[in-house]
């Protein structure tokens, strides 16, 4: 998708500077230009209804602006409030030359493309275009959409109906992107159906070639001054050197990363390695379908690929467990899961062979056994050296995970920063990093180096919001210790006074989904029986933005999540006046990866609690408190159950990381906060 101003007219007043003309400029030279746009009597107000001048705004600018024109790196941290992506994007979008921004998630990119970049290209006049690019899944493909529609293999009425509505859409969009249709749940099992990954894509084989919406969205981002992508995207497409992030790199002038705070997680998941019995029931799917469509006779496609199936769900079921994660040496010797998996890969190679002898029949046929062969060497990666232990040594860890119907193997690198600073070497660019949680107390030491950005330029600009006044940071006493039995239900009655004074209004943010289930169904069982007619909404009964939906227009609810909703959600005004937090977010300690690279830092005589659990919870935590004031007007309560917060020797480093909220431990103050702040009181406005 793409989107270019028109030149403007004698109406719009002189036009903006031409690109080439400020990419001349040197160094320094932006600072006044940039006080003249951000200021009072600049641009920017009167095409952005809500915007007000604010000194950490236009010093954020201009710091980007410096990096820009520099082409250097910059961290910048950037308070709730400050209004980082105006900050970044007016000097990307005057002095930026070719930029890529790369945002946490698909709705952020939405929000970048169809409303922030055109309010701000209008109120600068600037002559860029902008293109937006998804990941492939994103994108109907006519192929398989085709193929499906001839198929008929749809076992629901509503993947039936959902089908129909595809077809017709794809007739009348000129995106091809399935967020644009908005009948057809973004969860839909159909969609899998209907939309390539970089495996089945036929390329330029493909009989709809010149029609695909992938590559004209691909095409159109080569063209575009501006491309808006998402971390995921740009981390896959790098990694996996498909095309176009990789293709769009080496002419970019700027790289700019909103929410650069998922980065570490997000690259560690594109650079390292998976493979899983999903794959292979894919590709034994497909294996049969283009084997009886164009190689009836080549074989006994049935008994072909019925035993690479069974050879899959066998290596599946060597772990009874639904949900479970084993490092490798966790897994012991004499498992059935290293028989399982040579079974595998023996069953898997006789499907290559016949592949092979049938291949020249059709394109489809030889691409599946393209994809066989590159399974099968996945599979091969994935080995110990006879000691339980990955060849790689400490450079990467062999780790499972079990789903319901599904066993994936992982080779995850224990540190990104020697690749990624790997992808950043060569051509000299600007690469800006922001985000409102980067640093632990004003130290970027953790972000830096697990970017491998040690030693670049890093600055914070503190929120304009009086927190003293807005808000507290209330910390309840009497409450066991979070490994406690009957923690959560301990907690749930800490908070009910507090949830019943502030009217709903409530988000309950969990460290777990076992929390969310507790805590919904005592909270469930209290309205009831105290007669408080809050709705209660339920991460997972409904889809995400539904449910934030609901609770804005609800404006007394209460919501109870887990991960999804401690970061990336905006509710202003009265519909949120109570944030609460049951437990400190360290992660799982059962974790694979994080057991590993612990391992490592403790033989280089690092403490990994200190230097890795309690930074990486400290900046989750700021996202959680994050949610709770998000406008000038906003008031409320962040109360934190943990007691760790306060009898821990680390629980100072933790608060004094979180906004500087008055403080209290007594229920008392917190329910005369409420009182004197009510919700009639408070900004009605919800964005």
């Amino acid at each position: 998708m793409t989107d270019h101003l028109p030149a403007p007219g004698a109406e719009a007043g002189e036009p903006g500077p031409s690109l080439s003309s400020v990419l001349e400029a040197p160094p320094g030279k932006y600072d006044a230009e940039i006080d003249r746009l951000f200021g009072a009597g600049g641009p920017l107000a009167p095409a952005v209804g809500a915007f007000k001048p604010r000194q950490s705004q236009t010093e954020m600018a201009k710091a980007v602006a410096n990096a820009i024109a520099n082409q250097s790196t910059l961290m910048a941290e950037a308070g709730t409030g400050t209004g980082k992506t105006f900050a970044y994007l007016v000097p990307a979008l005057l002095w930026g030359g070719k930029t890529i921004v790369s945002t946490g998630t698909k709705n952020l990119q939405d929000q970048l493309f169809l409303r922030d970049i055109p309010n701000v290209r209008m109120a600068l006049r600037a002559p860029v275009s902008v293109a937006l690019l998804k990941g492939r899944s994103n994108y109907v493909c006519h192929f398989h959409l085709e193929r499906t529609l001839q198929n008929g293999r749809l076992t629901s009425r509503d993947d039936v109906g959902h089908l129909r509505e595809i077809s017709r859409f794809i007739k009348m969009t000129g995106s091809g992107d399935k967020a644009e249709l908005t009948k057809v749940p973004e969860t839909a099992s159909v969609w899998n159906l209907v939309t390539s990954t970089r495996d089945t894509c036929m390329g330029q084989e493909c009989q709809y070639y010149q029609d695909c919406f992938v590559m004209k969205a691909r095409r159109e981002a080569q063209q575009a001054d501006v491309v808006v992508v998402n971390h995921h995207l740009f981390f896959a497409d790098v990694a996996l050197k498909d095309t176009g992030v990789a293709e769009l790199l080496p002419s970019a002038n700027t790289i700019i990363f909103d929410e650069a705070h998922q980065l570490p997680d997000t690259a560690t998941l594109f650079f390292g390695k998976s493979v899983s019995t999903s794959q292979v029931l894919e590709l034994c799917r497909d294996v049969l379908a283009e084997g009886l469509a164009h190689a009836r006779g080549g074989a006994d496609w049935a008994k072909v690929v019925t035993v690479v199936e069974k050879a899959a769900r066998d290596l599946r079921l060597t772990f009874p467990q639904d949900s479970m994660r084993l490092s490798l040496p966790q897994i012991a010797p004499s498992s059935p899961f290293f028989p399982a998996l040579d079974k595998l890969k023996e069953e898997l190679a006789g499907m290559i062979d016949v592949l092979e002898g049938q291949a020249e029949r059709a394109e489809s046929v030889e691409q599946c056994r393209v994809r066989a062969v590159e399974l099968a060497a996945s599979l091969d990666e994935w080995k110990p050296d006879g000691k339980g232990k990955d060849v790689e040594g400490d450079q990467a860890v062999l780790w499972v995970e079990a789903f319901s119907s599904s066993l994936q193997m992982h080779k995850t690198p224990l540190s990104i920063a020697p690749i990624f600073a790997g992808q950043r070497a060569g051509t000299p660019r600007s690469w800006i990093f922001t985000s409102a949680t980067l640093a632990v107390k004003n130290d970027f030491k953790h972000f830096a180096a697990q970017m491998g950005l040690t030693g670049e330029p890093a600055q914070t600009w503190p929120s304009p919001f009086n927190y003293q006044e807005q808000g507290i940071l209330y910390v309840p006493t009497g409450l066991p210790e979070p490994n406690a039995m009957g923690y959560t239900d301990a907690v749930v009655d800490c908070a009910l006074p507090v949830i019943e004074a502030a009217g709903g209004r409530t988000f309950f943010l969990c460290t777990t989904i076992r929390a969310v289930n507790r805590v919904a169904e005592r909270l469930r069982a209290e309205f009831e029986v105290r007669g408080l007619n809050f709705p209660l909404f339920v991460q997972g009964e409904r889809g995400r933005t539904e449910l934030l939906d609901s609770f804005r227009n609800a404006g007394n609810a209460v919501l109870v999540g887990s991960q999804s909703f401690w970061e990336g959600v905006d509710v202003r005004g009265d519909a949120l006046s109570l944030v609460i937090i049951d437990k400190l977010p360290f992660a799982p300690p059962d974790d694979p990866v994080l057991a590993a690279r612990i391992e490592v830092m403790e033989k280089k005589g690092m403490n990994g609690f200190m230097h890795h659990q309690l930074p990486e919870a400290i900046i989750t935590l700021k996202q959680g408190a994050g949610r709770l004031i998000r406008d000038v007007e906003d008031c409320g309560v962040l109360m934190i159950c943990d007691p760790r917060i306060i009898s821990k020797p680390y629980g100072r480093r933790i608060w004094q990381s979180l906004p500087p909220f008055k403080r209290t431990r007594v229920q008392e103050e917190v329910i005369e906060f409420f009182h004197t702040h009510p919700a009639g009181q408070q900004n009605k406005s919800q964005t």
